[in-house]
């Protein structure tokens, strides 16, 4: 019987939504009325984390907003050698509430030179919603 529960324990952790470990703590998102949560899945999330300083986070990395377009573009050329169509994949961009909007808008658009196509900005219910 004991055996039996710490197998049931092992197999929930494993199926444990683990989207808040893609999550930057240093990103304080904007409040939205108009946030929710996603319909389904994400097939291919690829998450961008934008900072007040300027300072991007993407895939493990951190660099200037500046040098973000060649970490993407590598990212892209990774899928595509997997054979997976940069279509499929939607870019998450959290950006911090202080953070320009210009600069979202810089992110979005190096990923469509790239090749990516779907985007989804982050950001939090009001308190009480």
């Amino acid at each position: 019987m004991i055996d039996m529960t710490f197998q049931l324990i092992a197999f929930f952790m494993v199926l444990i939504n683990f989207t808040d470990a893609e999550q930057d703590q240093r990103v304080r998102l904007p409040i939205s009325d108009i946030a929710k949560p996603p319909d389904a899945p994400l097939v291919e999330p690829r998450t961008i984390h934008l900072m007040t300083s300027g300072i991007v986070s993407f895939a493990g990395e951190e660099v200037h907003l500046t040098e973000l377009e060649s970490l993407v573009r590598r990212d892209a050329r990774l899928l595509q050698e997997a054979g997976k169509s940069l279509s499929d994949v939607t870019v998450i961009i959290r950006a911090d509430r202080d953070a320009p909007t210009g600069q979202v808008q810089e992110i979005m658009e190096m990923c469509q030179k790239v090749g990516y196509e779907k985007f989804a900005l982050r950001a939090r219910e009001p308190p009480g919603a």
